[in-house]
This record gives C-alpha cells, structure tokens and sequence, in this order.
C-alpha cells in the first residue's frame, strides 16, 4: 500500500506521472468504471432487497458512485437520508446462499439471486438479493473488480486518485474550480485549522491565473505546497553534502547511524537506490534523490515493524507447549454473553484472524442434533453440524497449522455420540484421531507436525495407555470450566446448578477423539510435575491464573513449558469484555483466550503479539520459557543471561490523522502516548504534550524513554487521541509491535482504528533508538 507521504513527496517533486490534464475530470476508478459493462450497470443503480433475517427484508435503492469507489443506498421512503460505504472497506463477495442470513431464506430466493459482501474488521456482512440472475452476476463481477483493481492500482494512479477525492470533496459548486471559501472548506476536511492569512498567501501563490479560483495544475500546485514533509527533508539534509543527492556513501552512513543496520548498510544502500529511486540518472550515478529517499520512509521497509517479522520465519518444530497459541472465547458469539448472537460467521472471523483455538458450547438440542450457544442465557442457538462444516471450509485459510477445538461438553451420551459421527464425517482427515506415530508421547508434537490437523481439546475416558482397554461410558465430576468463575455457571437457575454438580457421563465414540489435548483438574504443579502427562491440559479461570502467576510465576512457567494451558473470561464478563492478556504470556500461558468480537486494548495487544510470523496464529516463546530455567517474571534480573535495554522514542511527527467528530468544522488536538506491555517491571505509559486544531500534519519533535528488562516478551503500543481538557480523551488510533520486531531508526507507524483496520494514510513519523543499559536507572 502507498501512503500519504509517498503521495505528498510524488506531488510535492512533481512527478511526470501525475496525469494533471484529466485529473479532474475522471478519477483513475471512474475511468476503469467506464470501460466496463458490468460497473456500468452498477452506477444505473438498481434495487436490491437487503437481507437481515428470515422477517426482515427491504428493498433499497444501490448505486455506484461517479468516483467509482463508493457505493450509495437508500429506501424509497427515506426521503434524503442515505448511507455510503467504501468497496475498499469490502474483503470479499460470496457468491450463493453463503451466509447464515441467506441460507435462512433459500426457499423463498434462488440462490443464483443472491449474494453476500464481506466486510474488513468486525462490521457485519451485508446480504443482498437481486431481481434476476444477471443482475446479480453484475454486481458480484462488478464488485469483484473493484476489489481487484482498487488493490492493483500502481503508484501513478493512486496520486492521481488522491488528489481528484480531495478535490472533489472541496468543489461544492461541482464547477471544476475551487475558490477561497472551498478552499477554507477543504482544510477543516483535511483535519487542519491553518490561520486564514497563511492559507489564503498559499492560495494567491497556486491561483497563477489570478482568477480567484485554483484550476488543474493550480490546485495541484496549491495541494503540494500544502504537503511537504519539511521532517524527512531535515533528515535528508543532514545526510547530504550538496543537499540534492545521498550518494551511495553517504546513503550507507545514514543506514549504519540511523538505522542500526551495521555490515549490511552498503549493500542495503544499493537496494534501495535500485528499489525506490525514480530517477534513472540518479541511479545510473549510484545515487538517491529527496523523492526516492522518501519513498523509501513510507515503504514497508521503512516501517516500524521489521517487513522480515512479518513472514514465517520461526521454527514450527517444537512442541506446541513451546508456543503461544492466537485463541478465542465462546467463538460462536458475535456479541454479549446474556443476549448475543450465536453465529457460524463469528468462527469464520475468527478463523480469519489466525485464530488456531476456537471454543464450541455444546448442548443437547432437537430432533437428537446437538446445537451450540451459551448455556442457560439468552443468546441464539445454532447447530453444532453448521459449526463444524464451518470449521471445515475455513480452518486452514488464513493458517496450515493446527486448529484445536475446545469443547465445552454438557449434552447426554447419545446426543455425544451424535458429535462425534459429525466430527468424524464432516471432518475426514483434517481430524486427528490417533497419535502420529501410534505410540504414546513423551513430549507434544509440534505444530509443524500437525499441519492440516484439527485436535479436538475436551475430557476423555481414561487416559491414551488405557483406552484400549475402558468401558464405553465413564463419568467426571465438572465440565472443563465449572470454576466458580465459569461463564456457563455465572446465570444457572437453582435447579440448574443442582444438575450441574451432578456426575457427567461421556461417550467413548467422543471420548477415542481426544488425543493430545485431555482436560484435566488442576491440583498443583507439583502434583502436575509427578503425575501429569504432556497432553494433559488444564483451564484457568483468568483471577484463578492471575493467581497462580503472582504467588507461583516460576513453576507456571515450568509447568507451561511442559504442558499446555488455558485460560478464560471471567463469567462476569457478561458484555464480552476481555482481560489483560499479557500477564499471562508472562508465565508461559499458551492458550489465553479473548472474545475475538470485543475491539479494545486487549485484542490490540493480541493482534500485535500475532502479527508476526506470517501471522499463522503460533509465536515461539523465549527461549528461557521453553526449558528448565527458574525464570520468575517478577524478578526478571535473576535469569541468567539478563541484559535491560533502553528505549528511546523521538515522535517528531503525524500525517493524516483522522478526523473524531465528523462536523465539518471538528478538528482534533492530536497527542501520542507510547506504552509498554511486559512484565511488571516493564509496563510503562508516556505522552506528548497536544497540538491545538491540527490532525493533518502535527509536529511534535519529543522524545520519550524506557527501560525494558525482558524485551522478548514485551509489546510497544503507540496511541493517538485527541485532547480534551473537560473529559476523557477521544481514540483516534493505534499500533501495536512486539518489541522484538521492531526496526530502529526513522520509521512511519501505520495506524489501524478500534476495530484493527487500517485507517487509510495515517501515520506517525518516529525516530526509534535502541541501546543497552550500562548503568542501572
């Protein structure tokens, strides 16, 4: 993706490609729309029934925008209301009766009528049907190519759409012209409060026609004057002789002292200049130019997240217990724990987002199908069938690696019987059913191993020596989270918690599915340490685990490189909010599972910590969690080893912020707080001081320090508000990078909203140093 500041540093050294003479009139989207049949048929417009349930369906009026970018609705009845959405906020089409919605009422529309758009985040989908089969083609083509060429756009068409948005959004009177008022308009769109006086010798400077009015090449001249990064210029400055060039040299010197790269810096340097350099004769001379150097900032490679963290890169052959697993809670729930709604959808989120552990609520339902939702609450049930099939078609999209599926039993023996048919039918060979070898483990297999298997966690009949020889019945005391803590026991009526503690019976047919994952009571590590086998696992409520990890960090950490475990929501997390996770990476938990539906500081920090390695949902621990070392996180200076770093924060600046409050004359004072995540030593908070009524390109120049006594486990959130002295302070957005995958030096940060998408061309400019500690502070 090209951000703001590639665009601004492409306009600002005027780019030959900037196509000024047709800029205004067609959009680089609306002209791909105007070649096309299907788009074509998109912009006409045409009416759609929208699809919310089996009782709710309303036709509505959807069109294609002239930028060729957006798509517009509305009711017939609903006057001048409408509503808008982005085809880049669109992930994927469906084609078919390929949503819960859409299934529901396959009787009364073919499903060559419908169709369903997926959504990026956790906004839910949107399920359409149309009046005819090549209306629908239309759309899921038309659709489809927007996707297609939104994301293939080069660098060329990507300035030129841009500015013709901006544009456009600032030419009220759509008369292909901007006067000063339209001017003044455009810059509190743009999130910047400018001092008239200013704004308007900027506007007198681009109006070369004095017309009064900015024209073609005028605006563009007006927009790029608007937009230099004086910041990257200083730092190009500062490494230039002849304030022109970066000879390769000298290109290398600022990679070595600015970027910490070491040895490879020339080598790197050459890249670089081969890689981003536009001009062929700076190229030819072995140099870079203020464009290609800026192109280079802006570029993953200039990102604060390490672009070689991102892939796969760890090693996947040791045993699961070695790793941290991307987990979810109550998956089948979109929202509350009391009244939610129960969804195969939520798995396929959460499957999307890497997540390798997903928990099924199992309870005995109709017609002998078991069906899924949170028992004794008044969330919405589904069929356990659904699940599975769901977990079939999406398991390994987004991951190869292994998927466990916690189940959380409570139905009779025959409807446990019922499961296990189903697991096994739907399943096939993505099932694991049997050790690999066929000999009982002395150690977890490893995820390499395991790739393309889905392991069923839930009780088992005896354990993997015996099951040969066992009865066909055996009977337990609880269900694997009957903690005072547990979610189902939170709600349960009088005589429900009377049938509750009553023995529970489990079938072999089910029971013969549980291989490496056994749930077991936890009694004590020692008992777990003399008794236990490696693929017995236990559950943790999350205070039972916060426990165990203040008063026994060390022997956690023990156990946990031996074992796998699990920990879960507290029961009165009745509104799916999630707890602090990091504490319990901090003692070695494996499985620490969130509601994947909750956005909030705690799924930043999950979606930060798995981010890396390809984001295949598994992230090898430190090392000195994976073996026999006393590691205590409260005393982390007694490991062997220890060695605390400093790290040094310089925020010198932001580009496109977003706006909070969409009135159009809302504008933000922005500040940055950066955060440490880790052991307790380590968690720390610091902030910038705000900047009144600018969003658009904030200037901070501050530096903030820490140190950092286990970077290996430490995470670095970066948080934009916006300031506001009367009451708390408004989210603008965040990024979160494991400490070990970040890259020193000058580095843009990408900004990503509540919901964890990206929030298009928002950055800020950071200037990161990393260095050990000498003397103690």
């Amino acid at each position: 993706m090209l951000y703001a500041a590639t665009f601004a540093s492409l306009i600002i050294q005027g780019y030959p490609q900037v196509h000024v003479s047709r800029l205004f009139m067609d959009s680089p989207q609306s002209l791909f729309v105007k070649g096309d049949k299907d788009l074509q048929v998109m912009k006409a417009g045409a009416m759609l029934k929208k699809v919310k349930s089996n009782s709710w369906k309303k036709q509505r009026h959807f069109r294609l925008q002239e930028d060729g970018q957006t798509i517009w609705y509305k009711s017939r009845w609903a006057g001048t209301g409408h509503s808008t959405f982005s085809v880049a906020d669109v992930e994927v089409v469906r084609e078919g009766h390929q949503s819960e919605v859409l299934l529901s009422v396959a009787e009364e529309f073919p499903a060559d009528l419908c169709f369903t758009l997926v959504f990026r985040g956790r906004r839910g989908n949107l399920d359409l049907v149309a009046e005819s089969p090549s209306e629908a083609q239309a759309w899921i083509r038309g659709v489809r190519k927007l996707i297609q060429n939104a994301e293939s756009m080069d660098d060329k068409e990507r300035v030129d759409q841009w500015i013709w948005d901006w544009f456009q959004k600032a030419d009220k009177n759509k008369d292909g012209r901007m006067n000063f008022k339209e001017v003044r308009t455009l810059l509190k769109m743009m999130n910047v409060d400018m001092n008239e006086e200013y704004a308007l010798h900027l506007f007198t400077l681009a109006d070369k026609s004095e017309s009064g009015c900015l024209e073609n090449k005028e605006f563009v001249q007006f927009y790029k004057m608007l937009t230099e990064r004086q910041d990257m210029w200083r730092v190009f400055q500062d490494y230039s002789q002849d304030g022109q060039m970066l000879t390769l040299a000298e290109l290398k010197d600022f990679l070595r002292q600015e970027q910490q790269e070491g040895a490879r810096s020339r080598e790197h340097a050459q890249e670089l200049i081969d890689r981003y350099e536009p001009s062929e004769t700076a190229k030819k001379q072995g140099a870079m130019s203020i464009d290609g150097f800026q192109m280079y900032l802006v570029s993953p490679e200039g990102a604060i997240l390490d672009p070689q963290r991102l892939t796969l890169h760890q090693d996947m052959s040791q045993p699961l217990s070695h790793y941290f697993i991307c987990s979810s809670h109550n998956t089948y729930l979109m929202e509350d724990q009391l009244r939610g709604q129960s969804s195969q959808e939520a798995y396929i989120q959460a499957l999307k987002r890497g997540c390798r552990c997903v928990e099924v609520d199992c309870w005995d339902g109709p017609n002998g199908e078991p069906v899924v939702y949170h028992g004794h609450t008044f969330t919405s049930k589904i069929l356990f069938r659904d699940v599975i099939t769901t977990l079939g078609e999406y398991a390994f999209k987004a991951s190869e690696f292994p998927v466990i599926l916690s189940l959380e039993n409570h139905c009779s023996v025959e409807q446990q019987r019922v499961m296990a048919q189903l697991l096994d039918t739907i399943l096939g060979d993505m099932l694991l059913r049997a050790p690999l070898d066929g000999l009982v483990p002395q150690e977890l297999p490893s995820p390499q191993d395991l790739k393309g298997k889905i392991l069923l966690k839930a009780k088992k009949i005896g354990s993997l020596e015996e099951s040969e020889t066992l009865t066909d019945e055996a009977t337990d005391e609880v269900s694997d989270e009957a903690e005072p803590e547990s979610p189902s026991a939170e709600n349960l009526s009088a005589e429900a918690l009377c049938l509750h503690d009553k023995k529970f019976k489990f079938s072999r047919e089910l029971s013969d599915l549980v291989v490496y994952c056994k749930s077991v009571h936890f009694h004590s590590f020692e008992y777990s340490r003399l008794h236990s086998k490696c693929y017995e696992m236990s559950s943790f409520s999350e205070s039972k685990a916060r426990k165990l990890a203040k008063d026994t960090g060390t022997e956690f950490v023990q156990h946990n490189s031996r074992q796998l475990s699990r920990v879960y929501p507290s029961g009165m997390r009745t509104d799916s909010s999630n707890y602090n996770p990091q504490e319990l990476w901090n003692v070695g938990c494996q499985i620490v599972a969130l509601n994947v539906q909750t956005a909030g500081l705690e799924m930043d920090l999950n979606d930060g910590l798995f981010s890396q390695n390809g984001g295949c949902g598994y992230v090898l621990k430190p090392d000195f969690m994976r073996n026999d070392d006393s590691f205590d996180p409260e005393r982390p200076q007694d490991r062997d080893g220890y060695a605390s770093l400093q790290l040094s924060i310089q925020v010198i600046s932001g580009q496109q912020l977003p706006k909070v409050n969409q009135k159009e004359g809302s504008i933000v004072d922005p500040l940055v707080r950066v955060e440490i995540y880790g052991v307790s030593q380590d968690q720390a908070k610091q902030e910038t001081s705000y900047i009144d009524n600018n969003g658009f390109n904030p200037l901070w120049n501050e530096t903030l320090n820490f140190i950092v006594h286990v970077p290996e486990l430490a995470l670095v959130r970066f948080v934009v508000e916006d300031y506001d002295k009367a009451s708390r302070n408004d989210f603008m957005g965040q990024f979160t990078v494991p400490f070990t995958c970040i890259q020193p030096g000058y580095r843009h940060i990408h900004l990503l909203s509540k919901d964890g998408t990206a929030i298009p061309l928002s950055t800020l400019f950071v200037n990161v140093k990393i260095s050990e500690v000498t003397t103690e502070v």
